[in-house]
């Protein structure tokens, strides 16, 4: 049997982060092991959506603070953030609501223009680069242009199933991915539309699964082909029943609506899903396993940064990554105290600023355990024993592997992975790092589900 070594313990309790290990002597020990794997997932990474208002927030800072945190999100040997999501236009964390061409009838997209992006969003993706090159940034419009669709405006309302608007809004997002290029900031996926089941009071847009497959094999895919990008499409971001009510995942109406299509499936390389979404994603990976899938939005608590939220996080990033996703995403990374969005929705975030100060909130703990250790390239394992329905692990390149746990009881617990033995505190997230100690490699490749 291949055995190991514990090179690193690091835990998180309501009391604080960073704890080391403790002691846990008349603890029964629960054995984990490796299981074969369902499919081959390599690890793209952790991010988070760089927003508008997370960097007004940052600015507002002095300098040397907001350097900091920006050093703690991106660097490397930091929380590692490194798949990083981009909104195209206004989402509900920008300061008002924008496209990049509000002129109505403008098919020829005559004014199109990011110069908007340059203050904000494109400043932020250019210091996540600065920080660490071999950052990557998926992109998603929370709305088209509000002339493009049917209530003019960019709250709620429904695209405008016409030629001649599909075609221009194609086209308006292939622009967005060259603009971006030649700032330097090249999109490695495209999701075309965020949540496109919501209807809500700031920036969104309806489609059904039907329409979404008609711009998809009609319009944006071919387009996308057509052009000298090397972007890949990925259908999402697609968040189920959302706001329209009903009741089950959805997972016929919003994902097997379009790929089903031979000629749709043809240019969408994965599958983004958030919020109601993690209901379809198991179906999915088991009916088209040779898709690539992601989370693309943390769901975002309310504001209060419990600890009881930060614990949700974790069984979230544990139900997505055991379900089959090669990356995960954090929604805002900086928020004032209170979190409270420009259409009074208060959420969490992994740093709140207030009074000129800043403070890192629970989250940051918890997704800096799965971050730092988990690196891309990482082969997602699948782990069995009695506490693996509170664990995800992953070995990275390097050989290492990353086990992170949650203690959920009010008393420590005691694991053991192939021979090496750890104590979990009460109450508490840990992070495992362990490495072979045998001098043979930790086999972890063998594969039950192959891919079609």
């Amino acid at each position: 049997m291949n055995k190991v070594r514990l090179l690193r313990q690091v835990t998180t309790t309501r009391e604080g982060a960073g704890i080391g290990e403790i002691a846990c002597d008349t603890c029964k020990e629960s054995e984990l092991f490796l299981l074969p794997s369902e499919r081959p997932v390599t690890w793209q990474g952790f991010g988070v959506c760089l927003n508008e208002m997370c960097l007004h927030e940052l600015d507002l800072l002095p300098e040397a603070l907001s350097s900091a945190v920006l050093d703690e999100l991106f660097l490397p040997e930091r929380m590692n953030l490194n798949f990083l999501r981009l909104p195209i236009g206004a989402n509900d964390f920008a300061l008002d609501w924008y496209s990049y061409d509000e002129t109505d009838g403008d098919f020829a997209l005559s004014d199109f223009s990011i110069e908007r992006d340059k203050e904000y969003v494109l400043r932020f993706a250019k210091e996540a680069l600065a920080r660490n090159p071999e950052a990557k940034f998926f992109a998603s419009p929370w709305s088209p242009p509000a002339w493009m669709k049917t209530n003019k405006d960019f709250r709620g309302g429904h695209i405008r199933m016409e030629k001649d608007v599909l075609s221009a809004y194609a086209e308006y997002l292939i622009k967005y991915l060259r603009a971006y290029a030649e700032e330097g900031v090249h999109i490695d996926v495209l999701t075309p539309q965020n949540e496109f089941a919501s209807d809500n009071n700031y920036p969104t847009c309806l489609w059904t699964g039907e329409e979404m497959r008609i711009f998809i094999k009609d319009y944006l895919g071919p387009a996308l082909a057509k052009s000298d990008l090397s972007t890949k499409l990925y259908l999402g971001t697609i968040n189920g029943s959302g706001t329209l009510g009903g009741f089950g995942s959805k997972y016929n109406d919003y994902t097997t609506a379009v790929l089903d299509d031979e000629d749709a499936l043809q240019y969408i390389k994965g599958v983004a899903y958030q919020w109601e979404g993690k209901l379809s994603l198991r179906p999915a990976v088991e009916s088209y396993p040779e898709l690539d899938y992601m989370q693309s939005e943390n769901e975002c608590g309310d504001g209060a940064n419990t600890w009881e939220y930060a614990c949700y996080v974790f069984e979230l990033m544990r139900h997505y990554i055991t379900g089959g996703v090669s990356a995960y995403c954090y929604w805002n990374p900086v928020l004032p105290r209170g979190g409270k969005s420009t259409w009074g929705w208060t959420q969490n975030s992994l740093f709140t600023t207030e009074n000129g100060n800043i403070r890192p909130e629970y989250e940051h703990a918890v997704l800096k355990q799965a971050s730092m250790f988990m690196k891309r390239g990482a082969k997602v394992l699948r782990i069995g024993g009695r506490m693996s329905g509170n664990c995800f692990g992953m070995q990275n390149p390097d050989g290492t592997i990353a086990l992170m746990l949650r203690n959920p009881f009010p008393y420590p617990k005691k694991v053991c992975f192939l021979g090496e033995s750890a104590a979990l505190a009460s109450d508490s997230v840990t992070t495992l790092l362990f490495e072979k100690a045998d001098g043979e490699s930790i086999s972890a490749n063998r594969v039950i589900w192959h891919a079609r």
